[in-house]
């Protein structure tokens, strides 16, 4: 008996592993269509400002904030779900799965992703300032501060570290699960290929191990990607609104 439960836990583990991915990934694409939905509803605010309809603009952002509200608890969860299915290991009582994800929710809670999410809110406003006000700060920003704020991208690179490209020139972006660095697919596969053992990731100071498993492109990258070529563009553009929606849509498609 003893060996049959010593020969079926790592089967245990890597089961609950595999599940726990596929849940992951299903909630990378609702980040996804939250992003979306984020895009359409600056558009609208855009829309909205030209049209001096000030009080609709004022309850849009209000509705703004508590989508990204659920944005970050559904990121929270993701996160959690994922680690949890990385460090289960069976024990010989029944295990408290629900108390697994709480736990680690904490832990995800204590690290703050707010930097991410205030950037979010921080690019709606800027939108919608930008459309009587282009080219000058927000209440309560230098000027020096525009060309900071209005270029930074929620990627945490901004270029692959292997093949030097800018990760919106990437043909097939990939993007670890552990350290969230992005990479072009079949560059950073090929590094992993090299360094026989746990190859760490090549970015400068990660410490984080490379898996070729836990390297994709998930549904909720090409939309960051997306929207990082959009802010580019507006930055050598003041006066464009980005759209990438349909983009993203096709890209998604194909």
């Amino acid at each position: 008996m003893a060996e049959m439960a010593s020969t079926s836990a790592p089967r245990t583990a890597a089961k609950m592993k595999d599940a726990a991915a596929t849940l992951s990934g299903d909630n990378q694409t609702l980040l996804a269509d939250i992003r979306k939905a984020m895009v359409k509803m600056k558009e609208v605010g855009v829309s909205l400002e030209k049209q001096n309809k000030t009080q609709m603009v004022k309850e849009l952002e209000t509705e703004f904030i508590e989508l990204l509200k659920a944005y970050e608890e559904c990121a929270n969860i993701s996160t959690a779900i994922d680690s949890v299915g990385n460090s289960y290991r069976p024990g010989e009582q029944p295990t408290d799965f629900k108390k697994l994800i709480d736990n680690e929710m904490a832990k995800t809670k204590r690290r703050s992703l707010s930097p991410q999410f205030n950037q979010l809110l921080r690019q709606f406003k800027e939108a919608i300032w930008n459309v009587h006000n282009s080219g000058q700060p927000m209440p309560g920003e230098e000027q020096e501060d525009i060309v900071m704020t209005s270029t930074q991208s929620t990627l945490l690179n901004n270029t692959c570290p292997l093949s030097g490209k800018p990760v919106t020139e990437l043909s097939e972006p990939v993007r670890s699960m552990d350290c969230k660095h992005i990479y072009e697919k079949s560059v950073i596969l090929q590094y992993i290929r090299s360094k026989h053992g746990q190859p760490k990731c090549p970015m400068a100071a990660c410490p984080k191990i490379i898996i070729a498993d836990r390297v994709v492109c998930d549904a909720l990258l090409h939309i960051e990607i997306q929207e990082s070529r959009a802010m580019n563009q507006r930055a050598s553009k003041p006066d464009v609104i980005e759209d990438f929606t349909m983009d993203s849509e096709s890209e998604g498609s194909s």
